[in-house]
Order: C-alpha cells, then structure tokens, then sequence
C-alpha cells in the first residue's frame, strides 16, 4: 500500500477531512517545485498535485494554461519533473500524484512512466483525457505497480458511469465541482452540494473536489459533503501576482 492509499484510508477512518494542493511543476521557474513542495507541506497540506505541463490542456483554466505555458517556456519536461519528485522525496513523506494528459504520457512511453515514477518516488496519477472506457487499453502499465490510477467525475455523470469510475479508480474519486474548466469561482453552487451528496451514496472509495475552490469559505461548504478538497487556481493565482 503507497502513501496516498495510506493517508486516504486513514483520513477517511478517523473522520478527518483532506487538502491537496495542485502546482505545475517548473513554475514560476524550472527549479521551483522542490521549495514549494516543501512549503506547501509544512504548510499543512496533505498531499501535493505536481501538473505536468502540456501545450494543450484543455480541462484547465486560463491560470493554470498560463502556469504551463511558462514551464514550457523554462524547459520543463517529464524527466526533469521525475528528477525533481526524487529530490522531494529525499526531503518529505508527503504523497505525491503526477496530474497529466495522455500525449506527453505516451510520449515518454506510459508503462516506462508508471515504473519510473514510482522509482522516483510518486504514489498515483490523474489522467484527465483518459475516460475509464479507454483504461483496458493502458491497464497493463499499472497492473503490476503500487502506483495507481484516479479518474475524475463531474456534475454531468451518470450513476452508471459513477460506479464504473469507482471500480478502476485507485486511490480517491475526483469530483469536478464544476462544469467547464478549471478556475477559481465565487461561491458553491446547490447544485455542486446536490452533487457530491450524490456521489457520497454511489462511491465505496473516497471522494475530494476540485476545480473552482477558491477560498476557505468555499472549501469548508464543500468539504462538508466530501472527504476533502483540491485548489490549484486560487494558489496559481496568487503565485502570479507575487512573482
């Protein structure tokens, strides 16, 4: 069992709510990940999100494009994100997941990305592009590792497609909290509350949102009905206007 197995497992037996917190790795400069992660842990985080920038994400937000686009622009690759997980994992426990889309995963060579990241140190992936209809295609890469696979679920998901997502996912559901792309948004919606209460009575596994979460406020309404939640813009966000 990794470390984000342990820590959900954990968290969820003693009632105890989760925060992860999304960073694109290679910003604002190619060797920031390492410091933030630390700081970000030692800030009270759970478990970190490392983005692996990609010239085309299309679930995200024009914060979290505009943070990819620079780690491109610094030379960010998925071996020197690999590099910098080991360096962090030579500093911290704190768990780990790679957040990718498929064509820079396949790029590297999927089956050889689950080993190394694993080796180097990760604990699970999210593959936005990869609907759970596709996963018997790449299931091999994961079959023999601790490292697993977490799918995400949105508003618009069926019961029946639910279920099918908590059966492959690994580790927790991801509920999009939101319809639409990342970025911060202003209040929580009845319906995002409606959402989760629905997903609650589906799932076995645990369950964290994200997507729109953008201050405490939000994330206490939302946690209320979920096991924990995600933020990635309003941290982007803010990295931004300090750097």
């Amino acid at each position: 069992m990794n470390r984000l197995k342990n820590l959900v497992d954990k968290k969820r037996a003693e009632g105890e709510k989760m925060l992860s917190v999304f960073l694109t790795s290679g910003y604002p400069e190619r060797n920031s990940t390492v410091p933030l992660v630390e700081t970000v842990a030692a800030a009270g985080a759970d478990f970190i999100e490392l983005g692996i920038p990609f010239s085309d994400p299309m679930a995200d937000g024009p914060t979290i494009q505009a943070s990819s686009q620079t780690a491109l622009e610094n030379g960010m690759t998925v071996s020197l994100l690999l590099q910098q997980v080991a360096k962090v994992r030579d500093r911290t426990n704190i768990p780990i997941v790679l957040m990718g889309y498929l064509n820079p995963l396949l790029k590297y060579g999927l089956a050889a990305l689950v080993r190394d990241a694993e080796n180097a140190g990760a604990d699970a992936f999210i593959i936005p592009d990869l609907i759970p209809e596709e996963y018997a295609r790449f299931a091999s890469a994961f079959e023999t590792a601790a490292i697993g696979l977490n799918f995400l679920i949105s508003p618009n998901t069926s019961r029946e497609r639910i279920q099918m997502v908590d059966a492959l996912t690994h580790d927790f559901v991801y509920c999009v909290s939101v319809t639409g792309v990342t970025g911060a948004h202003r209040g929580v919606a009845d319906s995002t509350i409606s959402f989760l209460q629905r997903v609650n009575q589906t799932v076995r596994r645990p369950c964290l949102a994200g997507f729109g979460i953008s201050s405490p406020e939000d994330a206490a309404a939302i946690s209320r009905n979920c096991h924990g939640v995600i933020v990635g813009s309003a941290i982007i966000r803010r990295m931004a206007r300090n750097n």
